[in-house]
């Protein structure tokens, strides 16, 4: 599970790039969306994983 808490964190923050950079104006409020989702999802891997230990 800390494997895929990890790479949702990765997404998490390529989506904050993008999103909060301003490289994609066009596509700034889905990338913002994404980054909350994927964030959700990794803050959830990491706590279902360590709970297993």
């Amino acid at each position: 599970m800390l494997y895929y808490a990890v790479i949702f964190f990765v997404v998490a923050i390529v989506a904050a790039v993008l999103g909060f950079g301003g490289i994609a104006a066009g596509a700034a409020s889905i990338a913002k969306i994404l980054f909350v989702v994927f964030l959700i999802l990794a803050v959830l891997s990491l706590v279902k994983g360590m709970g297993k230990k």
